[in-house]
Protein backbone atom coordinates (compact mmCIF):
# COMPACT_ATOMS: atom_id res chain seq x y z
CA UNK A 1 0.00 0.00 0.00
CA UNK A 2 1.14 3.06 -0.98
CA UNK A 3 2.53 5.18 2.23
CA UNK A 4 3.17 2.16 4.78
CA UNK A 5 0.83 -0.65 6.63
CA UNK A 6 -1.96 0.54 8.47
CA UNK A 7 -3.19 -0.65 11.71
CA UNK A 8 -6.82 -1.80 13.47
CA UNK A 9 -7.53 -2.75 16.58
CA UNK A 10 -11.20 -3.93 16.58
CA UNK A 11 -12.99 -3.65 19.70
CA UNK A 12 -16.43 -3.54 21.64
CA UNK A 13 -18.21 -2.79 24.91
CA UNK A 14 -18.55 -6.40 25.03
CA UNK A 15 -17.81 -10.24 24.01
CA UNK A 16 -20.95 -11.27 21.70
CA UNK A 17 -20.14 -7.99 19.53
CA UNK A 18 -19.31 -9.73 16.53
CA UNK A 19 -15.77 -9.05 16.21
CA UNK A 20 -14.35 -11.79 14.72
CA UNK A 21 -17.64 -12.18 11.73
CA UNK A 22 -16.77 -7.89 11.10
CA UNK A 23 -12.88 -8.86 11.48
CA UNK A 24 -12.66 -11.65 8.62
CA UNK A 25 -15.40 -9.98 6.87
CA UNK A 26 -12.95 -6.67 6.67
CA UNK A 27 -9.97 -8.53 6.10
CA UNK A 28 -11.39 -10.40 2.89
CA UNK A 29 -12.62 -7.31 1.51
CA UNK A 30 -9.21 -6.02 2.08
CA UNK A 31 -8.09 -8.92 0.56
CA UNK A 32 -10.21 -8.98 -2.81
CA UNK A 33 -9.00 -5.82 -3.62
CA UNK A 34 -5.39 -7.09 -3.82
CA UNK A 35 -3.89 -6.13 -0.30
CA UNK A 36 -2.13 -8.21 1.67
CA UNK A 37 -3.80 -8.36 5.34
CA UNK A 38 -2.27 -9.93 8.75
CA UNK A 39 -4.58 -10.81 11.67
CA UNK A 40 -3.99 -10.88 15.48
CA UNK A 41 -6.12 -11.72 18.14
CA UNK A 42 -5.85 -10.48 21.60
CA UNK A 43 -5.49 -12.51 24.99
CA UNK A 44 -5.67 -16.06 25.21
CA UNK A 45 -7.34 -17.73 22.35
CA UNK A 46 -6.87 -20.91 19.91
CA UNK A 47 -10.39 -20.37 18.40
CA UNK A 48 -10.80 -17.25 16.81
CA UNK A 49 -7.47 -17.05 14.82
CA UNK A 50 -8.32 -19.80 12.77
CA UNK A 51 -11.38 -17.71 11.19
CA UNK A 52 -8.70 -14.59 10.85
CA UNK A 53 -6.35 -17.13 9.19
CA UNK A 54 -8.71 -18.38 7.10
CA UNK A 55 -10.11 -15.16 5.90
CA UNK A 56 -6.58 -13.70 5.36
CA UNK A 57 -4.16 -16.39 4.01
CA UNK A 58 -1.76 -15.84 6.61
CA UNK A 59 -0.28 -17.24 9.92
CA UNK A 60 -2.48 -15.42 13.51
CA UNK A 61 -0.20 -14.88 16.34
CA UNK A 62 -2.01 -13.68 19.69
CA UNK A 63 -1.30 -10.83 21.18
CA UNK A 64 -1.10 -9.29 24.85
CA UNK A 65 1.08 -7.64 26.96
CA UNK A 66 1.10 -10.12 30.26
CA UNK A 67 0.96 -13.65 28.31
CA UNK A 68 3.20 -12.78 25.55
CA UNK A 69 4.77 -9.58 26.54
CA UNK A 70 5.16 -6.49 24.92
CA UNK A 71 8.84 -6.77 23.45
CA UNK A 72 7.62 -10.14 21.95
CA UNK A 73 3.89 -8.78 20.76
CA UNK A 74 5.74 -5.81 19.00
CA UNK A 75 8.44 -7.88 17.51
CA UNK A 76 5.46 -10.13 16.24
CA UNK A 77 3.82 -6.94 14.89
CA UNK A 78 6.49 -5.11 13.11
CA UNK A 79 7.39 -8.89 11.50
CA UNK A 80 3.97 -9.09 10.14
CA UNK A 81 3.75 -5.21 8.99
CA UNK A 82 7.66 -5.81 7.18
CA UNK A 83 5.09 -7.88 4.71
CA UNK A 84 1.63 -6.80 4.89
CA UNK A 85 -0.71 -3.53 4.32
CA UNK A 86 -2.94 -3.75 6.82
CA UNK A 87 -2.57 -4.96 10.06
CA UNK A 88 -5.84 -6.04 12.00
CA UNK A 89 -6.01 -6.83 15.63
CA UNK A 90 -9.19 -8.49 16.87
CA UNK A 91 -10.36 -7.30 20.46
CA UNK A 92 -11.15 -9.67 23.48
CA UNK A 93 -14.56 -8.86 25.44
CA UNK A 94 -14.95 -5.36 26.14
CA UNK A 95 -12.14 -2.78 25.03
CA UNK A 96 -11.56 -1.29 28.80
CA UNK A 97 -12.41 -5.03 30.08
CA UNK A 98 -9.09 -6.97 31.68
CA UNK A 99 -5.28 -6.10 32.81
CA UNK A 100 -3.71 -5.96 30.16
CA UNK A 101 -7.07 -4.65 28.38
CA UNK A 102 -7.30 -4.26 24.88
CA UNK A 103 -7.29 -0.43 25.31
CA UNK A 104 -3.60 -1.12 27.52
CA UNK A 105 -2.56 -2.48 24.33
CA UNK A 106 -4.10 -0.09 21.51
CA UNK A 107 -2.14 2.45 23.19
CA UNK A 108 1.48 0.63 23.88
CA UNK A 109 1.48 0.36 19.75
CA UNK A 110 -0.38 2.98 19.13
CA UNK A 111 -3.08 1.04 17.04
CA UNK A 112 -6.19 3.41 16.08
CA UNK A 113 -9.02 1.22 17.82
CA UNK A 114 -12.30 0.65 15.37
CA UNK A 115 -14.96 0.77 17.26
CA UNK A 116 -17.58 -1.65 16.86
CA UNK A 117 -21.18 -2.23 18.68
CA UNK A 118 -24.29 -4.58 18.19
CA UNK A 119 -26.75 -2.66 17.56
CA UNK A 120 -29.55 -5.17 16.78
CA UNK A 121 -31.39 -4.01 19.39
CA UNK A 122 -30.75 -0.23 19.89
CA UNK A 123 -31.68 3.12 17.92
CA UNK A 124 -29.86 6.70 18.95
CA UNK A 125 -28.99 4.86 22.12
CA UNK A 126 -26.19 3.44 19.90
CA UNK A 127 -24.41 7.42 19.83
CA UNK A 128 -24.39 7.50 23.46
CA UNK A 129 -22.56 3.83 23.69
CA UNK A 130 -19.68 4.82 21.50
CA UNK A 131 -19.35 8.02 23.30
CA UNK A 132 -18.74 6.45 26.53
CA UNK A 133 -16.40 4.34 24.61
CA UNK A 134 -14.60 7.11 23.53
CA UNK A 135 -14.19 8.82 26.50
CA UNK A 136 -13.63 6.37 29.48
CA UNK A 137 -9.66 6.59 28.66
CA UNK A 138 -8.71 6.83 32.00
CA UNK A 139 -5.66 8.42 31.37
CA UNK A 140 -4.70 6.33 28.03
CA UNK A 141 -3.84 8.13 25.05
CA UNK A 142 -6.14 6.46 22.41
CA UNK A 143 -6.53 6.85 18.95
CA UNK A 144 -9.67 6.48 16.80
CA UNK A 145 -10.26 5.21 13.13
CA UNK A 146 -14.11 5.34 13.72
CA UNK A 147 -17.23 4.04 14.75
CA UNK A 148 -19.03 0.29 13.03
CA UNK A 149 -22.40 -1.17 13.79
CA UNK A 150 -22.71 -4.71 13.55
CA UNK A 151 -26.40 -6.71 13.25
CA UNK A 152 -27.97 -3.71 11.23
CA UNK A 153 -31.35 -4.31 10.17
CA UNK A 154 -31.91 -2.16 7.53
CA UNK A 155 -30.53 1.16 5.40
CA UNK A 156 -33.35 3.42 7.73
CA UNK A 157 -31.56 1.81 10.93
CA UNK A 158 -28.19 2.12 9.73
CA UNK A 159 -29.26 5.58 9.06
CA UNK A 160 -30.71 6.05 12.59
CA UNK A 161 -26.92 4.52 14.25
CA UNK A 162 -25.32 7.38 11.79
CA UNK A 163 -27.23 9.73 12.95
CA UNK A 164 -26.69 9.19 16.47
CA UNK A 165 -22.75 9.80 17.00
CA UNK A 166 -21.68 12.80 18.16
CA UNK A 167 -18.50 14.95 16.86
CA UNK A 168 -16.28 14.33 16.73
CA UNK A 169 -17.10 10.30 16.23
CA UNK A 170 -16.53 9.11 12.64
CA UNK A 171 -19.43 6.53 10.50
CA UNK A 172 -17.02 3.61 9.57
CA UNK A 173 -20.06 1.78 8.00
CA UNK A 174 -22.16 -1.34 9.25
CA UNK A 175 -22.61 -5.08 9.11
CA UNK A 176 -26.10 -6.12 8.58
CA UNK A 177 -27.10 -8.80 10.44
CA UNK A 178 -26.29 -12.13 8.92
CA UNK A 179 -29.06 -14.97 7.99
CA UNK A 180 -25.90 -17.14 8.84
CA UNK A 181 -23.57 -16.08 11.75
CA UNK A 182 -21.05 -18.31 13.10
CA UNK A 183 -21.91 -21.11 14.65
CA UNK A 184 -21.20 -21.37 18.60
CA UNK A 185 -20.53 -24.36 21.21
CA UNK A 186 -19.89 -23.92 24.89
CA UNK A 187 -16.01 -22.77 24.49
CA UNK A 188 -16.77 -20.20 21.69
CA UNK A 189 -16.76 -20.23 17.97
CA UNK A 190 -17.09 -23.78 16.38
CA UNK A 191 -13.58 -24.15 14.75
CA UNK A 192 -13.05 -23.32 11.20
CA UNK A 193 -11.61 -26.46 10.52
CA UNK A 194 -14.45 -27.78 11.19
CA UNK A 195 -16.69 -25.51 8.80
CA UNK A 196 -14.44 -25.62 5.79
CA UNK A 197 -17.37 -27.15 3.39
CA UNK A 198 -19.33 -24.44 4.78
CA UNK A 199 -16.95 -21.39 5.09
CA UNK A 200 -17.43 -19.66 1.14
CA UNK A 201 -21.42 -19.70 2.23
CA UNK A 202 -20.09 -17.73 5.59
CA UNK A 203 -17.89 -15.30 3.90
CA UNK A 204 -20.52 -14.93 1.19
CA UNK A 205 -22.97 -13.56 3.51
CA UNK A 206 -20.75 -11.71 5.37
CA UNK A 207 -19.10 -9.61 2.38
CA UNK A 208 -22.62 -8.93 0.71
CA UNK A 209 -23.62 -7.32 4.60
CA UNK A 210 -20.88 -5.13 4.49
CA UNK A 211 -20.94 -1.29 4.42
CA UNK A 212 -18.02 0.15 4.84
CA UNK A 213 -16.03 3.42 4.33
CA UNK A 214 -12.83 2.59 3.32
CA UNK A 215 -12.04 5.79 2.26
CA UNK A 216 -11.99 6.75 6.47
CA UNK A 217 -10.05 4.01 7.15
CA UNK A 218 -7.00 4.49 4.49
CA UNK A 219 -7.18 8.24 5.50
CA UNK A 220 -5.30 7.07 8.24
CA UNK A 221 -1.31 7.53 8.68
CA UNK A 222 0.87 4.55 8.54
CA UNK A 223 1.86 2.61 11.61
CA UNK A 224 5.07 2.46 12.97
CA UNK A 225 5.62 0.53 16.78
CA UNK A 226 6.60 2.68 19.72
CA UNK A 227 10.03 1.88 21.10
CA UNK A 228 9.57 -0.62 23.60
CA UNK A 229 11.38 -2.20 26.29
CA UNK A 230 14.03 -4.90 25.36
CA UNK A 231 13.39 -8.54 24.83
CA UNK A 232 14.63 -10.50 27.86
CA UNK A 233 17.76 -12.96 26.68
CA UNK A 234 16.91 -15.86 25.03
CA UNK A 235 17.68 -19.62 25.44
CA UNK A 236 20.48 -21.21 23.54
CA UNK A 237 19.06 -22.50 20.76
CA UNK A 238 20.12 -25.98 21.26
CA UNK A 239 17.87 -27.10 24.26
CA UNK A 240 15.80 -29.28 22.20
CA UNK A 241 18.57 -30.23 19.54
CA UNK A 242 18.28 -33.87 18.31
CA UNK A 243 14.65 -34.15 20.08
CA UNK A 244 11.27 -35.14 18.44
CA UNK A 245 8.65 -34.07 19.83
CA UNK A 246 5.56 -35.41 18.88
CA UNK A 247 2.49 -33.31 19.00
CA UNK A 248 -1.43 -34.34 18.89
CA UNK A 249 -3.16 -32.20 16.02
CA UNK A 250 -6.76 -32.91 15.03
CA UNK A 251 -10.06 -32.20 15.71
CA UNK A 252 -9.97 -33.85 19.61
CA UNK A 253 -6.60 -31.82 20.21
CA UNK A 254 -6.95 -28.68 18.43
CA UNK A 255 -6.14 -26.02 21.08
CA UNK A 256 -2.40 -25.50 20.53
CA UNK A 257 -0.44 -21.90 20.19
CA UNK A 258 1.03 -21.99 16.77
CA UNK A 259 4.05 -19.74 18.67
CA UNK A 260 4.69 -22.97 21.22
CA UNK A 261 5.33 -25.11 18.53
CA UNK A 262 7.63 -22.53 16.95
CA UNK A 263 9.60 -22.07 19.43
CA UNK A 264 9.95 -25.80 20.21
CA UNK A 265 11.36 -25.78 16.64
CA UNK A 266 13.61 -22.88 17.50
CA UNK A 267 14.99 -24.99 20.47
CA UNK A 268 16.10 -27.57 18.25
CA UNK A 269 13.22 -29.81 18.17
CA UNK A 270 11.91 -32.07 15.33
CA UNK A 271 7.84 -31.53 15.53
CA UNK A 272 5.91 -34.01 14.37
CA UNK A 273 2.42 -34.13 14.27
CA UNK A 274 0.21 -37.19 14.99
CA UNK A 275 -4.04 -37.67 14.90
CA UNK A 276 -4.92 -39.69 18.14
CA UNK A 277 -8.27 -39.31 16.96
CA UNK A 278 -7.06 -40.96 13.59
CA UNK A 279 -5.53 -44.08 16.21
CA UNK A 280 -2.28 -43.15 14.98
CA UNK A 281 0.31 -44.42 17.25
CA UNK A 282 2.89 -42.09 18.72
CA UNK A 283 5.31 -41.88 15.98
CA UNK A 284 8.71 -44.05 16.22
CA UNK A 285 11.99 -41.95 17.78
CA UNK A 286 9.80 -39.38 19.65
CA UNK A 287 11.12 -38.38 22.25
CA UNK A 288 8.66 -36.41 24.35
CA UNK A 289 4.52 -36.72 23.22
CA UNK A 290 2.73 -33.14 23.31
CA UNK A 291 -1.18 -33.47 23.82
CA UNK A 292 -2.76 -30.20 23.54
CA UNK A 293 -5.94 -29.10 24.43
CA UNK A 294 -9.56 -29.33 22.58
CA UNK A 295 -13.15 -30.98 21.99
CA UNK A 296 -11.95 -34.89 23.24
CA UNK A 297 -15.53 -34.78 25.11
CA UNK A 298 -17.27 -34.20 21.59
CA UNK A 299 -15.39 -37.41 20.25
CA UNK A 300 -15.01 -39.76 23.42
CA UNK A 301 -16.59 -42.32 22.08
CA UNK A 302 -14.32 -42.58 19.21
CA UNK A 303 -11.11 -41.81 21.13
CA UNK A 304 -12.08 -44.58 23.44
CA UNK A 305 -11.48 -47.02 20.78
CA UNK A 306 -8.14 -45.89 19.39
CA UNK A 307 -6.16 -48.84 20.55
CA UNK A 308 -3.11 -48.35 19.34
CA UNK A 309 -2.63 -44.89 20.25
CA UNK A 310 -3.73 -45.87 23.91
CA UNK A 311 -1.14 -48.87 23.92
CA UNK A 312 1.82 -46.77 22.24
CA UNK A 313 0.97 -43.86 25.36
CA UNK A 314 1.47 -46.35 27.68
CA UNK A 315 4.59 -47.77 26.53
CA UNK A 316 6.11 -44.24 25.86
CA UNK A 317 4.85 -43.47 29.75
CA UNK A 318 6.14 -46.84 30.86
CA UNK A 319 9.50 -46.16 29.27
CA UNK A 320 9.49 -42.74 31.21
CA UNK A 321 9.76 -40.41 28.20
CA UNK A 322 8.12 -37.37 28.33
CA UNK A 323 4.53 -36.66 28.12
CA UNK A 324 2.84 -32.52 28.94
CA UNK A 325 -1.02 -32.58 28.80
CA UNK A 326 -2.84 -29.57 28.65
CA UNK A 327 -6.32 -29.09 29.48
CA UNK A 328 -8.31 -31.47 27.33
CA UNK A 329 -4.87 -33.50 27.05
CA UNK A 330 -4.94 -34.56 30.57
CA UNK A 331 -8.58 -35.55 30.39
CA UNK A 332 -7.72 -38.31 27.90
CA UNK A 333 -4.76 -38.94 30.42
CA UNK A 334 -7.17 -39.74 32.87
CA UNK A 335 -8.85 -43.40 33.32
CA UNK A 336 -12.02 -42.21 32.20
CA UNK A 337 -13.82 -39.02 30.50
CA UNK A 338 -17.45 -38.42 32.02
CA UNK A 339 -19.07 -36.71 28.93
CA UNK A 340 -22.10 -34.29 29.55
CA UNK A 341 -24.69 -36.64 29.02
CA UNK A 342 -23.24 -38.50 32.28
CA UNK A 343 -21.13 -40.82 30.16
CA UNK A 344 -17.94 -42.48 30.50
CA UNK A 345 -15.42 -43.53 28.17
CA UNK A 346 -12.07 -45.33 29.34
CA UNK A 347 -8.62 -43.20 28.37
CA UNK A 348 -5.71 -43.40 28.65
CA UNK A 349 -4.93 -44.77 32.28
CA UNK A 350 -2.16 -42.40 32.94
CA UNK A 351 -3.52 -40.30 35.38
CA UNK A 352 -5.77 -42.01 38.42
CA UNK A 353 -8.84 -39.61 38.50
CA UNK A 354 -11.91 -39.23 36.35
CA UNK A 355 -11.95 -36.61 34.07
CA UNK A 356 -15.72 -34.72 34.04
CA UNK A 357 -17.10 -31.96 31.79
CA UNK A 358 -19.55 -29.90 33.65
CA UNK A 359 -21.66 -27.65 32.54
CA UNK A 360 -20.84 -24.42 33.65
CA UNK A 361 -17.83 -22.60 33.38
CA UNK A 362 -14.91 -23.79 35.73
CA UNK A 363 -11.92 -22.13 35.22
CA UNK A 364 -10.91 -18.61 33.35
CA UNK A 365 -8.27 -16.44 33.12
CA UNK A 366 -4.49 -15.56 33.03
CA UNK A 367 -2.52 -17.39 35.22
CA UNK A 368 1.41 -18.49 35.21
CA UNK A 369 3.45 -21.50 36.81
CA UNK A 370 6.18 -20.76 38.81
CA UNK A 371 8.72 -23.35 38.28
CA UNK A 372 12.26 -24.23 39.21
CA UNK A 373 12.94 -22.67 35.62
CA UNK A 374 11.22 -19.04 35.72
CA UNK A 375 7.58 -18.27 35.62
CA UNK A 376 5.77 -19.73 32.70
CA UNK A 377 2.92 -17.48 32.06
CA UNK A 378 -0.54 -18.71 30.19
CA UNK A 379 -4.00 -19.28 31.32
CA UNK A 380 -6.61 -21.64 31.80
CA UNK A 381 -10.42 -22.07 30.21
CA UNK A 382 -12.24 -24.79 30.83
CA UNK A 383 -15.72 -26.53 31.75
CA UNK A 384 -13.98 -29.80 33.26
CA UNK A 385 -12.75 -30.91 36.10
CA UNK A 386 -10.95 -33.80 37.61
CA UNK A 387 -12.36 -35.85 40.23
CA UNK A 388 -8.74 -37.16 41.49
CA UNK A 389 -8.68 -40.71 43.44
CA UNK A 390 -7.27 -40.41 46.89
CA UNK A 391 -3.39 -39.96 47.59
CA UNK A 392 -2.92 -38.54 44.26
CA UNK A 393 -1.88 -34.72 45.08
CA UNK A 394 -0.56 -32.12 42.61
CA UNK A 395 2.98 -31.59 42.47
CA UNK A 396 2.66 -27.40 41.65
CA UNK A 397 -0.22 -25.06 41.52
CA UNK A 398 -0.56 -22.10 39.06
CA UNK A 399 -0.96 -18.61 40.25
CA UNK A 400 -4.37 -16.80 39.01
CA UNK A 401 -3.23 -13.07 37.32
CA UNK A 402 -6.49 -11.19 38.88
CA UNK A 403 -9.43 -13.80 39.53
CA UNK A 404 -10.71 -17.33 40.73
CA UNK A 405 -8.54 -20.15 42.14
CA UNK A 406 -5.11 -21.75 41.44
CA UNK A 407 -5.42 -24.69 39.18
CA UNK A 408 -3.38 -27.97 39.48
CA UNK A 409 0.05 -29.18 37.99
CA UNK A 410 -0.05 -33.09 38.16
CA UNK A 411 3.14 -35.05 37.80
CA UNK A 412 2.64 -38.77 37.38
CA UNK A 413 5.74 -40.43 36.49
CA UNK A 414 6.95 -38.62 33.37
CA UNK A 415 3.42 -37.23 32.49
CA UNK A 416 2.71 -33.41 33.59
CA UNK A 417 -0.31 -32.81 33.16
CA UNK A 418 -3.30 -29.58 34.39
CA UNK A 419 -5.76 -27.86 32.92
CA UNK A 420 -3.30 -24.47 32.36
CA UNK A 421 -2.39 -23.57 29.05
CA UNK A 422 1.34 -22.21 29.24
CA UNK A 423 2.54 -19.63 26.16
CA UNK A 424 5.97 -21.24 25.83
CA UNK A 425 7.74 -17.67 24.65
CA UNK A 426 6.73 -16.72 28.15
CA UNK A 427 9.66 -18.94 29.79
CA UNK A 428 11.53 -21.15 27.14
CA UNK A 429 13.69 -22.52 29.61
CA UNK A 430 10.35 -23.65 31.59
CA UNK A 431 8.89 -24.94 28.60
CA UNK A 432 12.34 -26.99 27.29
CA UNK A 433 12.31 -28.71 30.72
CA UNK A 434 8.37 -29.85 30.33
CA UNK A 435 9.75 -31.77 27.24
CA UNK A 436 13.60 -32.54 28.81
CA UNK A 437 11.46 -34.84 31.41
CA UNK A 438 12.16 -34.66 35.26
Amino acid sequence: MAGGTRALLIAGPASGQGKTSFTCALARRLVAGGERVRGFKIGPDFIDPGFLAAATGAPVHNLDLWMVGAAESARLLDAAAAEADWLLIEGAMGLYDGDPSPADLAAAFAVPVLTLIDAGSMAETFGALALGLHEYGRGRTLSWAGVVANRVASPNHARMLRESLPPPLQWAGHLQRCQQPLPERHLGLVQARELASGLPQIWAGLDAGLHLDLGLLRSLPAWRCPPQPPAAPRPPAGLLAGRQVAVARDAAFSFCYEANLHLLATLGARVQAFSPLADEPVPEGTDAVYLPGGYPELHAPALSGCHRFFDSLRQHHAERRPIVAECGGMMVCADTLRDGEGREHRMAGLLPATAVMGSRLAGIGLHSWRTDHGELRGHVFHYGRLEVQPGVAPAALTQPRRYGGPEAVYQVGSLTASFFHGYYSSCPAAAAQLFLGP
